[in-house]
């Protein structure tokens, strides 16, 4: 009687090409629909266990698509702030001495800073050391609170980017009375919530008139009272020394101003200025960011890994549940490379669903948390494109082995097995 095999998955057979025997049938084909229904077969048999596995990869994916997601909208709200607020905003203060005493800046500093063309806005602040603020007489003088005291000129919003939440700025007509402006800390520490109320400054009663949103490039005015520069005179015993110029250069002049800025303010000694740049630290912060990140992606990684471990258990325990399936397949004429492209395409749909859903949870979080605070969302494409990547290469990985282990079981020792 003549040998026919029969074909794959109830196929029909193909004629034996040339050289073959005559009537003989090889092997049908299995397509791509073929395998997706045999794989998707197997999920179907073991329905929790797939998902659990699905799920670990899920984790991974979500980890690590929050991380870039949060990392970069984070950054985008970063990038953001510093084009709102300018990165042209330059501070000089005095430096140390050469014995390593303090230093003052003439008084006529932020005069002369103005003075060089490509400045834009300059103003100053003066710390009144002596001077402290609490919310009213009796409050014992070592509970200040840590808010400082400054002495302030007209122009200092406009130059540092502030904006007022409630009142107002200190006028030509108010900066001459016992007026004060807080910071947004400072308000909050004092409990003052209503314009007008009194505060006890350097043993004055002085009005609130206003009070200032947190300044990202300026933190310093968050926490201090902010009094006009001749009430300050008149009524605290300022001398006039400024200890901060804010100065708002030209965007392609910044270097330039920044070098000259020591000469300008203290011509007899330019090297007791230190001038900085506040833009600078939140530079620093983006590059802590992306430390941040990388460390987090590490984890998502290991997360993914772990994800990628449970699937391949999965595969390998089904090959050990269904052995008597591949050798009644490899009994009716499957051939390896089909048993191994059966488990192989399992795997790779199990991977595919957990990818999916990662894809979703990550995207739904970095909106989820990137919304709550505010910030504009930014999910990359290469980072949704990349989790799916990876779970395709998770998913050939860890089938290979058990699809390779299915493959080579004779069909007699399949069959036998209990």
């Amino acid at each position: 009687m003549a040998d026919r095999r029969l074909p794959t998955g109830g196929q029909a057979g193909q004629l034996a090409p040339a050289g073959r025997k005559a009537g003989q049938l090889t092997p049908a084909r299995l397509g791509p629909a073929d395998l997706a229904r045999l794989g998707a077969a197997g999920m179907r048999a073991r329905p929790l266990r797939a998902v659990l596995s699905a799920l670990g990869i899920a984790i991974g994916i979500a980890a690590m698509l929050a991380v870039v997601g949060i990392a970069t909208s984070s950054r985008a709200e970063l990038t953001r702030t510093l084009d709102r607020l300018g990165t042209n905003l330059l501070t000089v203060a005095p430096g140390a001495g050469i014995t390593g005493e303090r230093t003052r800046l003439p008084a006529q500093a932020t005069a002369m800073i103005g003075r060089i063309g490509p400045v834009q806005a300059v103003a100053a602040t003066a710390a009144l050391e002596d001077v402290a603020v609490y919310r009213n007489d009796h409050i014992p003088s070592g509970q200040t609170g840590s808010i400082a005291v400054f002495a302030a000129e007209p122009g200092l919003p406009g130059t540092v980017g502030a904006t007022l939440a409630r009142g107002s700025w200190l006028t030509p007509a108010t900066e001459r009375y016992p007026a004060v402006v807080l910071g947004a800390t400072a308000a909050q520490r004092l409990g003052v919530r209503v314009m007008g109320t009194r505060v006890w400054l350097g043993g004055e009663w002085f009005a609130v008139v206003g009070v200032l949103r947190p300044v990202p490039l300026a933190g310093e005015l968050d926490s201090a009272a902010l009094v006009g520069w001749p009430a300050a005179t008149a009524y605290l015993g300022f001398a006039g020394n400024p200890t901060t110029v804010y100065v708002r250069a030209a965007p392609q002049r910044v270097e330039a101003v920044r070098a000259v800025l020591g000469r300008t303010a203290k011509p007899q000694a330019p090297d007791e200025v230190r001038v900085s740049r506040p833009s600078d630290a939140l530079a620093a912060r983006r590059a802590a960011d992306a430390a941040l990140t990388g460390m987090l992606l590490g984890l998502g990684a290991v997360a993914l890994f772990v994800g990628g471990l449970g699937v391949a258990n999965t595969m390998v325990i089904s090959v050990l549940e269904r052995r008597a399936e591949v050798g009644l397949r490899r009994a009716l004429g499957a051939t390896r490379g089909q048993i191994r492209a059966q488990f192989l395409a399992e795997s790779l749909l199990l991977s595919a669903l957990g990818g999916a859903a990662g894809t979703l949870l990550g995207a739904l979080v970095t909106a989820g948390y990137a919304g709550g605070r505010g910030w504009p969302v930014s999910l990359p494409a290469w980072a949704s494109a990349a989790g799916v990547g990876v779970t395709v290469v998770v998913g050939a990985l860890a089938g290979l082995y058990p699809a390779v282990r299915a493959s080579r079981l004779a069909p007699t020792e399949a069959l036998a097995a209990p």
